[in-house]
């Protein structure tokens, strides 16, 4: 018997490196607090193993995924991220998540938001949390999402149907501008980086700035509390420059180190989401890593090794392996501009059910959640 628990319909994707539990709009309350206070519930925050919840206790398995279809013209489908903390009560719809946009164009054909075409379907999500918009190219063969397939990315075993993710207007998402300082390079705590923002707000400085290799296994920086200390007096530092104000209790900026490429790529990367080292490089954070290596004069730009021509393609290397993303660059040498961004991801449903919320927990239900 649960009759003396509440239930909502929740499905639970794998979008690229990521996983979140995805939900429709209209199945959740719109009182900010009440939503919040649900979601935690859900994934079984705060509680550093979310074990009375779905969370898998880590920064990367404790998202949310909110979603409807848009009313802005030229888009298809709204996304709200949220990144619910683990051992912390904090809901942050701050940052973008370019690992769960990879599951928003499959959760919203299940949904039947969308109508599937024949052989591919391309749809377009605006993540409300920035305005950034990015166009999802899913493969429907006979109308139906494909979840088998032979695209692989680095941090997922196995193969699975390719997520292709062009990003539209991601430059300034965050922070109003790519540059918000307006420079290349700023000293920062003494130490020289570069302050971005090209879908996701990073801090992107030299291993070598800080006594480090960039090369050091994750779970080795993972125990590095001398160098978490330095990097978060940076990032407190760097957090109202790049019109962020007081970043002490929010997950932006991520705080990326750069070294030269290792393994045959463009540059190679460590990179913490903030407080913990990630076991391999986020979506926008990549493509933000990539676009500073593209800036002459850059930390990241003085270490990469770059392929020629306007458009490139930049292996970012991290502790799992790659991640390639695709730079359309304009301008000038000295002055380049991303004119598109681009990479490809995968995704896959995990389960799709209802998820309990604990007894106690006060939710003011939408009415056809209720009457359920």
């Amino acid at each position: 018997m649960m009759s003396s628990q509440s239930s909502i319909p929740c499905m639970m994707i794998r979008g690229g490196t990521s996983k979140g539990a995805y939900f429709l709009a209209s199945d959740l309350p719109t009182d900010i607090a009440a939503r919040d206070a649900l979601l935690l519930a859900a994934m079984g925050s705060p509680d550093p193993r979310q074990v009375d919840g779905i969370g898998g206790a880590h920064p990367l398995t404790s998202k949310v995924a909110i979603v409807s279809k848009s009313d802005l013209p030229g888009c298809d489908i709204d996304f709200l991220f949220c990144q619910v903390g683990v051992d912390k009560p904090l809901v942050d719809t701050t940052p973008n998540c370019g690992n769960i946009l990879a599951g928003i164009a499959p959760f919203a054909i299940e949904r039947r938001l969308i109508t599937a075409t024949s052989p591919q379907t391309r749809v377009t999500v605006r993540t409300v949390n920035t305005g950034t918009i990015a166009e999802l190219t899913v493969e429907t063969p006979d109308g139906v999402p494909d979840y088998g397939g032979t695209a692989r990315i680095d941090g997922v075993p196995g193969t699975a149907s390719p997520v292709a993710i062009v990003f539209l207007d991601a430059a300034g998402s965050v922070c109003g501008s790519l540059l918000p300082t307006g420079n290349v390079v700023d000293t920062v705590a003494g130490v020289p980086v570069t302050l971005i923002d090209n879908g996701m707000p990073c801090v992107v400085l030299a291993a070598s700035s800080v006594g480090r290799t960039g090369y050091e296994p994750r779970d080795v920086l993972d125990k590095d509390t001398e160098l978490k200390a330095r990097l978060e007096e940076i990032r407190l530092a760097a957090g109202p420059l790049m019109n962020l104000g007081d970043v002490g209790p929010k997950v932006v900026p991520k705080m990326i180190l750069v070294a030269p490429p290792k393994a045959g790529g463009a540059v190679s990367t460590r990179s913490f989401i903030p407080h913990e080292c990630h076991a391999s490089i986020g979506v926008f954070a990549a493509v933000t890593v990539a676009t500073a290596c593209a800036l002459p004069g850059s930390p990241a730009a003085a270490v990469a090794v770059m392929p020629e021509g306007p458009v490139k393609t930049l292996s970012v290397e991290h502790p799992t392996g790659e991640f390639s993303v695709r730079l359309e660059l304009g301008g000038t040498v000295e002055r380049p501009v991303v004119e598109r961004a681009g990479l490809l991801r995968t995704a896959r449903p995990l389960f799709d059910g209802r998820v309990f919320i604990r007894p106690g927990v006060n939710v003011a239900w939408p009415a056809a959640v209720a009457a359920e």
